[in-house]
C-alpha cells in the first residue's frame, strides 16, 4: 500500500482532509503530522519565520524516510517553505491549495480570498497571482478577513465561525467573479453556499485530487 504523509499546523485540517483521501483514494494509506506550534508562531510573527520554514522542511524530510510516495502541505500559512522544500526532497510535495488558485484564476479576474487568519491572506494573494502570471493572464484580489472566525473555532464555537465566514463570504459576493476559501477549516461550508450567485472554492478536494494526479504521473 502507498503512503502519503500529510503535514498539518493544526487539528482542524485532519479530518477534512482525511474524509477526501477516503472518497478520492481509498487506497492510500495517509500518516498525519500535526505541529500546531507552526500556525501559532507563524501568527505571532505575523509572517512565515525562518524557523517555522526550517520545521516544515524537517518534517518534510521525515515524511520521505517513512517510505512516503508524496508529500501534502495542509496549511496556506507556510505553503511558501513547502515550496522550498522541493528543491530537497526528492517524492512531489504538493500544496493544498495550488490547484484551487489555478482553477479561481481560470474562473475569472475579480477574485475574491477570504480567511479567518490573517497570516493566511498574503501568501494565498501572492499564489493566486503567481498562478495567474503563469497562465497570462491579470487579476484583481480582494482580501477579507472574518475577523474572530479562528478564535470561535479554537473556542469550539462552530457555529459561530460558520456564521462569521458566511457573513464574509456573502458581503464579498456582488464584487467578485469567484470567491477563494484560503483555509480548510472553512471547507465544510460549501455545501450551505449554493445560493450564492459566484462559485466558490474549497482546497481539500482539489488538493487531495493533485496527490492523485502526482502518483497517477509517477507510474
Amino acid at each position: 500500500m502507498r503512503t502519503v504523509v500529510v503535514v498539518h499546523t493544526g487539528p482542524a485540517t485532519i479530518q477534512p482532509i482525511k474524509q477526501q483521501f477516503q472518497q478520492i483514494l481509498p487506497d492510500v494509506r495517509v500518516i498525519n503530522i500535526m505541529d500546531d506550534s507552526l500556525l501559532n508562531d507563524v501568527m505571532a510573527a505575523g509572517h512565515l519565520t525562518e524557523a517555522v520554514t526550517g520545521r516544515i522542511f524537517s518534517y518534510m524530510q521525515l515524511g520521505q524516510q517513512m517510505g512516503a510516495v508524496a508529500l501534502l502541505n495542509a496549511c496556506s500559512s507556510v505553503g511558501e517553505a513547502a515550496s522550498a522544500a522541493r528543491a530537497a526532497i526528492s517524492i512531489p510535495i504538493i500544496k493544498i491549495d495550488d490547484t484551487m488558485a489555478e482553477r479561481a484564476v481560470a474562473s475569472g479576474p475579480r477574485i475574491g480570498v477570504v480567511a479567518t487568519v490573517k497570516t493566511t491572506l498574503e501568501p494565498t494573494v501572492r499564489l493566486i497571482k503567481a498562478k495567474a502570471e503563469a497562465a497570462g493572464k491579470s487579476v484583481a484580489v480582494t482580501e477579507a478577513l472574518a475577523e474572530g472566525g479562528f478564535q470561535a473555532l479554537l473556542d469550539g464555537k462552530s457555529e459561530l465561525h460558520d456564521e462569521i465566514v458566511k457573513r464574509t463570504i456573502q458581503s464579498l459576493a456582488g464584487k467578485v467573479d469567484v470567491i477563494v476559501l484560503a483555509q480548510v477549516s472553512m471547507a465544510r461550508l460549501v455545501p450551505s453556499l449554493t445560493d450564492m450567485k459566484v462559485p466558490v472554492l474549497s482546497s481539500p478536494q482539489s488538493g487531495v485530487e493533485a496527490v492523485r494526479d502526482a502518483l497517477a504521473s509517477r507510474h
